[in-house]
C-alpha cells in the first residue's frame, strides 16, 4: 500500500512480543514474560498514535509517560489485547473486534503506519486488513513488503546468521549446525576439540535455551532431540558487545553500540556507548560487519532495524555470535534517550545511558518507586540533563524493576546507576 511521504504519519505501535520470529510460539510462558516490557513502547508515541499492548498499562505509569514527554492526556489510544497461547499477537488482534477499532483509527488518521517489534507474516496480514502499511523504520520509513519475510526469519536463527556471517567475512566461534537427533554426537565431537562448548537452539533470543557444557558433563548438552541446534566453542571473553543498525533505501548505517550485561548467557542490561577501552578496533569491526550484513538484508528486500551481538575474546579478537533482525530490548530505550535529550543543551549530542534492573526488598507500587527516585533527586529532569527513567510499568510479579539512566558521560553514569540501584532496593 502506498504511504504519503513525511514524518508526521501516525503510528500504530504493535508490541508483538508474541511472534515466531524470535522464539517458537509454543514457548508461551517465556514470550509472555518478555511481553511484560510492552509498556515501554508508549515512550515512542505522539498525539494521534495508538499502542497495542498485550499487558494493561497502569494509570500512574501512563500519566508518568505523558508528563515526561509533554503529551496531552488521552492523546494516545492505548489498546490492550491479551495474547493467546499458540497465537501470534497479530493473529490474536486480527481475529478479534480490535481489528475493526484499528481500521477506524487508520480511517481517522490517513497514512498511519503499523510499527511492530518483529516483522512476521501475521503482522503483514493484519496491516493489510486494517489498511495500514508496515514500516519498521517508523514514521518516515518506506513501507515494507512480504519479500522481506524470508530473510527476517532466516537471519533471526543462529544457523541462518552463521551462513550470512561467513559470506561477509565475520569472525565466528568454531561451531557446527546439527539436527536434534545428531546433537549428542555433535556435542561429543566438539568437546573432543574444546574443553567447553555452548549449545544453542537455532531460534532463540536473549540467551533463551543456551547451555554451557564441559567435558565433565557432556550429557548436559543433549537433552532435547527436537529441531535444529548449534554447538560452538565457548569463547573466553572480557566483554559481550552489540551494535544496532538501520537498513534504509539509502543504505545501512550504525545507530548505536554498547556493552551488554549477561548472566549465564542471558541478557540483563546494556551500557551505551561502548566504553573508551573497547572502542578502538571493536567499534570499527562491528560497524564493518553490520554494514555488510545490512547490504545482504537490503538486497533481499528488508528495510528496518537490525543488530549484531559479539564477544570480545580474551585473545583480543572479536567474535560475532548472532543477529537480531527486529527491534530489540535496546531499540526503544535508545529512541527515548534521544527524545528526552535532543536540544536540551545539557546532556550533549551523544549522552551516555544504561539499562538495568534491581530487586526491591519489598514490593513497590509505581508511585512508590517514582517517589523514591524523586525524593533522592535521581529522577530524570530535562533541566539537569540526567537521571533515571522507569521505562516499564510495575513488574507484574512484584519482582525486579527495569530502569534507564541517562548522563553526560560514563563517570557520571556509573555514579547515578549506583545511587539508583541503592534507592530502589
Amino acid at each position: 500500500m502506498a504511504v504519503p511521504p513525511g514524518a508526521d504519519a501516525p503510528l500504530i505501535i504493535l508490541a508483538n512480543f508474541m511472534s515466531p520470529v524470535a522464539l517458537d510460539l509454543r514457548e508461551h510462558t517465556t514470550l509472555s514474560r518478555w511481553a511484560e516490557q510492552a509498556p515501554r513502547e508508549l515512550f515512542l508515541a505522539r498525539p494521534g498514535d495508538a499502542l497495542v499492548s498485550p499487558v494493561v498499562l497502569s494509570e500512574p505509569f501512563t500519566a508518568y509517560v505523558h508528563t515526561l514527554l509533554g503529551l496531552p492526556h488521552g492523546s494516545v489510544d492505548i489498546i490492550t489485547v491479551r495474547d493467546e497461547p499458540g497465537w501470534s499477537t497479530a493473529d490474536t488482534v486480527h481475529r478479534s473486534p480490535l481489528a475493526e477499532r484499528l481500521r477506524s483509527h487508520v480511517m481517522r488518521y490517513p497514512g498511519a503506519r503499523l510499527l511492530p517489534i518483529a516483522l512476521d507474516a501475521p503482522t503483514l496480514a493484519l496491516a493489510d486488513a486494517i489498511g495500514a502499511a508496515v514500516s519498521p523504520l517508523g514514521r518516515a520509513g518506506p513501507a515494507i513488503g512480504a519479500e522481506a519475510l524470508a530473510v527476517v526469519s532466516d537471519y533471526n536463527t543462529k544457523a541462518g546468521f552463521r551462513a550470512a556471517a561467513a559470506d561477509v567475512g565475520m569472525r565466528l566461534p568454531p561451531g557446527r549446525v546439527c539436527s536434534g537427533g545428531d546433537l549428542p554426537g555433535t556435542v561429543g565431537r566438539m568437546l573432543a576439540r574444546y574443553p567447553r562448548v555452548v549449545v544453542k537452539p537455532d531460534r532463540s533470543a536473549g540467551g533463551y535455551g543456551l547451555r554451557f557444557v564441559t567435558r565433565d558433563d557432556p550429557a548436559a548438552g543433549a537433552e532435547d532431540s527436537r529441531g535444529c541446534w548449534i554447538v560452538e566453542e565457548h569463547v573466553p571473553h572480557s566483554a559481550a558487545v552489540s551494535a544496532q543498525f538501520l537498513a534504509t533505501f539509502e543504505g545501512p548505517r550504525l545507530v548505536f553500540d554498547g556493552r551488554m550485561d549477561t548472566l549465564g548467557g542471558t541478557f540483563t542490561g546494556y551500557r551505551s556507548p561502548l566504553p573508551g577501552d573497547e572502542r578502538t578496533g571493536v567499534r570499527d569491526e562491528l560497524n564493518r560487519w553490520g554494514l555488510a550484513l545490512g547490504d545482504l538484508l537490503m538486497a533481499q528486500g528488508y528495510v528496518g532495524p537490525y543488530g549484531i551481538d559479539a564477544l570480545l575474546g580474551e585473545d583480543g579478537r572479536l567474535y560475532a555470535t548472532e543477529s537480531n533482525v527486529r527491534r530489540t530490548a535496546t531499540t526503544t530505550p535508545h529512541a527515548l534517550v534521544g527524545r528526552l535529550t535532543s536540544g536540551n543543551g545539557r546532556t550533549g549530542p551523544n549522552p551516555a545511558w544504561l539499562m538495568a534492573t534491581t530487586m526491591p526488598a519489598v514490593p513497590l507500587t509505581f508511585p512508590q518507586a517514582l517517589a523514591r527516585l524523586r525524593h533522592a533527586s535521581l529522577a530524570y529532569e530535562a533541566e539537569r540533563g540526567d537521571g533515571a527513567v522507569l521505562h516499564t510499568d510495575r513488574p507484574a510479579d512484584g519482582g525486579a524493576w527495569r530502569y534507564l539512566v541517562i548522563a553526560t558521560g560514563q563517570e557520571r553514569l556509573s555514579e547515578l546507576a549506583t545511587a539508583v540501584d541503592a534507592t530502589l532496593r
